[in-house]
């Protein structure tokens, strides 16, 4: 929507006053109205923030190739300076500090600790330094760290080798790292999660190929690599499952008893709503939908097997667990991180043909965040995405509900607005449907509590702005404006004084 210049100026003091008036309606909301030992805090993941992609004895992630690659990401855009988080750390820790955070969830590079992803190329001193030092300076600050292993960087070097994710050889090189990381910093680290998203990672990255590595059959995709979108998200999604296991039992075994710390994994769904309530096929079109993002993932861990719904359409495209696999990964968690950001219509959808299997066929489930053309919730500027604020709400007691009650972390929501560089500064900081936003999820996830649900915390999406994947930086989901024109100089939005304000003790 075009805005002339006269326009945007009698828009702003009422944007201003629209912001005002969000923070004095919830004046009394504050972490207050939270169960004491809540954690608050904000997300960020390695590619994402730290740059300095082949400084300090790093190796080639997956990713660093794929940014590479002309074509793959918006504008060509990478992330091999990011956020410069690699050398500003102590700047950032800062401004979480200012805002009365609890937490800061960060992912460690993989090829940052081994440079070629397994033991055999041996352990970079500079990134064991690099992540101590920012550890220290998160505890220092009077921050918890909460820290995922793993967020989508696979060592080029595995990837090589024997197909990365793709190979069973992947757990033990996976395990192998988490052990250094539990070795080096378990001391300190008291919050593990072992993957983040990877129903992202399996199905960008190896159904429909827009992420890394980018591969899927040409029948969904013309521009992704060779790939079998029919079989591989499910080969990976079993060898990360099985890795996440294997992960937290030697953590348990090893671990643990000295350290007392609690590991699980952070799992993302979107919100489901029949698009004919009174339709039994719709309804069921629902619950496909959700085994299939969510109960992939969620039904290994704390039943032993896959979704009922997936074993019976998929046959033998859905790898099997031995009864001494079923066994290791039932309740391989102590938490469950929980990333929400939208919610859908979801209706039945005949078989798919079956010369062209694929995951998205596989579902049998049509979804749309429009109804009759009308939106499930205020469009959002990135087009997938709806403001579906109580669809929370809906999946923490789901979750609860199906799965006994886990301890639940929401680990990432978030909004985002346009990179856009015709915006003077000081508007762009003024991001009051961000206050807005979290302040209404935060609300559903107060209701929640107060339904039994046992969340522990929440993490915004995201702490600064940064390189998000195939969008490059078009999008902005931080609490902290990154002026990539000049020097990538951090501005704090209006958001980040409204958490300030939020979590004031």
């Amino acid at each position: 929507m075009g805005v002339g210049n006269g326009m945007a100026k009698l828009l702003l003091p009422a944007l201003l006053l629209a912001a005002t008036a969000c923070i004095g309606v919830h004046a009394k909301f504050s972490r207050y109205s939270f169960p004491k030992d809540f954690v608050f805090g904000t997300g960020s993941a390695a590619y994402q923030y730290e740059g300095a992609y082949n400084e300090g004895g790093k190796g080639p992630s997956i990713w660093d190739k794929f940014t590479h690659i002309p074509g793959k990401i918006l504008n060509n855009d990478t992330g091999d300076v990011a956020d410069d988080m690699y050398h500003r750390y102590k700047e950032d820790v800062q401004l979480l500090k200012d805002m009365n955070l609890d937490a800061f969830r960060f992912s460690i590079a993989w090829t940052r600790i081994l440079p070629n992803g397994s033991l055999s190329g041996g352990i970079n001193k500079e990134g064991v330094a690099f992540y101590n030092n920012l550890i220290n300076e998160v505890i220092a600050k009077g921050l918890k760290p909460f820290v995922t292993i793993f967020h989508w960087d696979t060592p080029l070097a595995l990837e090589d080798k024997y197909g990365g994710f793709l190979s069973e050889n992947i757990i033990k090189d996976y395990v192998d790292f988490a052990e250094v990381c539990f070795k080096e910093f378990g001391d300190r680290v008291k919050a593990w999660t072992t993957f983040n998203e990877p129903w992202t990672y399996s199905y960008q990255g190896y159904a429909v190929g827009k992420s890394a590595p980018g591969r899927c059959s040409s029948y969904v995709n013309k521009n992704c690599f060779p790939g079998d979108s029919a079989r591989e998200p499910y080969t990976v999604t079993h060898n990360i499952i099985l890795a996440h296991a294997e992960a937290v039992a030697l953590y348990n075994a090893k671990y643990k008893p000295a350290q007392r710390g609690q590991i699980g994994i952070t799992v993302v769904s979107n919100w489901y709503v029949p698009t004919n309530a009174s339709s039994a096929a719709d309804v069921k079109a629902v619950q496909r939908s959700l085994d299939f993002m969510y109960g992939w993932f969620l039904d290994p861990i704390v039943h032993g097997e896959y979704p009922g719904t997936m074993l019976g359409y998929l046959g033998d495209r859905l790898p099997r667990f031995t009864a001494a696999q079923a066994k290791l990964i039932k309740g391989s968690y102590d938490f469950i991180g929980v990333n929400y950001y939208t919610a859908y219509f979801a209706s039945a959808k005949p078989a798919p043909n079956g010369m062209e299997q694929s995951y998205d066929g596989d579902i049998r489930a049509n979804t749309s965040g429009y109804r009759d053309g009308v939106p499930i919730g205020t469009p959002e500027f990135v087009p997938i995405f709806f403001e579906y604020p109580q669809g929370l709400r809906e999946l923490l007691l789901y979750t609860s509900r199906r799965y006994g009650s886990p301890v639940l972390y929401v680990t990432e929501n978030g909004i985002a607005e346009e990179n856009n560089r015709t915006i003077p500064l000081e508007v762009a900081l003024r991001d009051g449907h961000r206050i807005r936003f979290h302040s209404q999820h935060l609300q559903f996830v107060n209701h929640a509590i107060r339904d039994g649900v046992n969340v522990k915390g929440y993490f915004t999406w995201t702490f600064m702005d940064c390189f998000e994947w195939g969008d490059g930086y078009l999008d902005r989901f931080g609490l902290i404006f990154i002026d990539r024109l000049n020097g990538l100089k951090r501005y704090r939005k209006e958001s980040s004084y409204w958490i300030q304000n939020f979590l004031k003790r």
